[in-house]
């Protein structure tokens, strides 16, 4: 049976609004969680998408937590396929309608996150090459701040370290798809 993904309900607990007014979205599944398990380390799925448009330009948002560059990133909700997840991201945040063409990496994040409110997360990522195919970029929630096209050779900074990263793994593929998705061999 297939169930069709739908935007989580408003938050049911006093941690979800917090996150909330703080700008900073959580699935209702992770609030329901840490309700649960404190701030303890949770091991989440995540997607990213490098979205180009026809003059090859990527598409960033300007982070409203930290302030800096970014790809279009976000959380797997529960059951969801990650192309889609990196799909339904790049339209939520940015106004932008992209399709998913191939998985340019799968990664775990260096470090533990820890949020200003004492949450440990830790990130497997999954990176989607994506081609825009509709749609005007704009700042679409309150996760940006500004939302922008920029040509590889002239991204702006501050960057996340771990977008350039994405970035160039994303266009390395685009450069020579039988090279295949970037991992991590040893």
């Amino acid at each position: 049976m297939h169930t069709r993904w739908r935007p989580a309900p408003p938050p049911r607990t006093p941690a979800g609004w917090l996150a909330r007014l703080a700008g900073v979205p959580v699935p209702e599944f992770i609030t329901r969680l840490r309700g649960q398990i404190g701030h303890d380390l949770l091991w989440l799925t995540g997607v990213s998408a490098v979205v180009l448009d026809d003059d090859g330009r990527v598409l960033l948002g300007r982070r409203s937590d930290d302030g800096r560059w970014a790809v279009v990133s976000g959380i797997l909700e529960p059951g969801e396929q990650p192309a889609v997840a990196a799909v339904r991201e790049v339209l939520e945040e940015t106004g932008v309608v992209a399709r998913a063409d191939a998985l340019a990496s799968v990664a775990t994040d260096a470090d533990v996150i820890v949020y200003p409110n004492g949450d440990q997360a830790l990130y497997l990522d999954l990176t989607f090459l994506c081609r825009a195919v509709d749609g005007r970029a704009r700042v679409a929630d309150d996760e940006s701040t500004e939302v922008g096209w920029f040509a590889p050779d002239a991204l702006p900074e501050p960057l996340s370290p771990t977008s350039r990263e994405r970035i160039d793994r994303a266009l390395a593929l685009r450069a020579d798809p039988t090279r295949g998705p970037w991992f991590r061999r040893d």
